[in-house]
């Protein structure tokens, strides 16, 4: 995992409002993290980082969206993922489920992804919208894929993204820190764990329509 002194510089100056912000638990199912080996980095600073986000926004009231593929996905849901990642997952719970200490609530929102980006023929961008929120803050998997696909997206609609440089990860440190790179340069805030956590303090209660 980067180091809060490894991370590139950051372009925008955008501060993070838990008024207006949704948490985006992107991918955290057991299928894309096998390539992770149990109980050694980044794994283990994943599963940690995304759990201590996860809990402070359901703590705060700020939303909480899981973007999940629903495997055994047919050739046309495929499409042309199945050209670069092959036929995917199934949809048993081995692999298409959520690790426990990430599993969602009744008061969590799921949405089923097919494409890389979560905006893709999905719920979020209305969501977003309709909760009056216009910051996302992503964690989960993979950097240089889906998050850093979803922060372009988010950033296309006007939604300010903040990738959490430590609590994503992928299949290689370099592709991790080619993603943080151009999030920070060209579309999103790049952040570590500590600081969204900062940004995000307990005592600044958020009742379901915003800071109380």
């Amino acid at each position: 995992m980067p180091r809060p002194a490894d991370l590139p510089s950051n372009t925008a100056s955008w501060q993070i409002d838990p008024g207006r912000a949704v948490l985006l638990v992107h991918d955290m199912q057991h299928y894309f993290l096998a390539p992770f080996t149990a109980g050694t980095q980044p794994r283990t600073d994943l599963l940690t980082h995304v759990t201590a986000l996860r809990e402070r926004c359901a703590a705060l009231g700020v939303p909480v969206v899981y973007s999940a593929q629903p495997g055994d996905m047919n050739p046309e849901q495929r499409g042309l993922l199945a050209d670069f990642w092959g036929p995917g997952m199934s949809a048993a719970p081995e692999d298409s489920g959520i690790p426990a200490p990430l599993t969602p609530t009744e008061h969590d929102t799921v949405l089923t992804k097919w494409r890389a980006s979560a905006f893709h023929d999905t719920p979020l961008l209305g969501l977003l919208r309709e909760r009056g929120r216009d910051q996302l803050i992503i964690c989960g998997v993979y950097a240089h894929v889906g998050v850093l696909l979803t922060a372009c997206d988010a950033f296309a609609h006007g939604v300010r993204p903040f990738v959490v440089a430590d609590a994503v990860a992928d299949f290689t440190p370099e592709f991790h820190r080619m993603a943080l790179r151009y999030a920070a340069t060209r579309c999103a805030m790049v952040l570590p764990t500590a600081s969204v956590l900062e940004a995000l303090p307990v005592r600044a209660a958020v009742a379901a329509g915003g800071v109380a």
